[in-house]
């Protein structure tokens, strides 16, 4: 449960809320657990990254498909997937729209036929370049949040976690 106050003008911080219940709170019971706020930080990126790239007509996944294939041209579908975190089955249909949209095209790798290798079109490129300057936005506003002195203390924290919830 959480309990919640009344809200002021500039909403409510983590510090305001009180948690209870197993996953919510900390080990104390008197602060937020750690996984709620990352999972919370995860939720106000993504959800600021959604409204930034909505006039463009895309979505999240979508843009990290156009990073990834413009980063690391002629990347595999099983690649994209894992890069996007969604399933290979999820890729497919994102990728199919991104190719009617003439954002991508596919071709079948010469050395294994049924791999599909993407690269991003002219137009691909355009709308990619236009999109990273507005998650940018949003990013820097994490930058912002945490403090230029700890950007990479933060990023390593970050990184740590991942490593350290990753299956063995």
């Amino acid at each position: 449960m959480i309990n919640l106050p009344k809200q002021s003008a500039g909403g409510y911080k983590a510090h305001d809320i009180k948690y209870q219940g197993p996953y919510m709170s900390s080990r104390n019971g008197k602060q937020p657990g750690l996984a709620f706020l990352l999972k919370r930080a995860q939720h106000s990126f993504r959800t600021r990254v959604d409204d930034r790239l909505r006039p463009l007509k895309l979505t999240a996944p979508q843009f990290a498909v156009l990073a990834a294939v413009h980063a690391d041209a002629g990347i595999s579908n099983a690649a994209l997937a894992r890069l996007a975190f969604v399933t290979p089955q999820s890729m497919q249909g994102i990728l199919a729209g991104l190719e009617r949209a003439r954002l991508l095209t596919r071709s079948p790798d010469p050395r294994h036929g049924r791999i599909l290798r993407s690269t991003l079109t002219e137009k691909g490129r355009k709308l990619f370049q236009e999109a990273r300057l507005r998650v940018d936005e949003v990013e820097r506003l994490i930058y912002d949040s945490v403090g230029a002195e700890n950007v990479a203390l933060f990023g390593d924290m970050l990184a740590r976690c991942a490593d350290g919830l990753a299956p063995r």
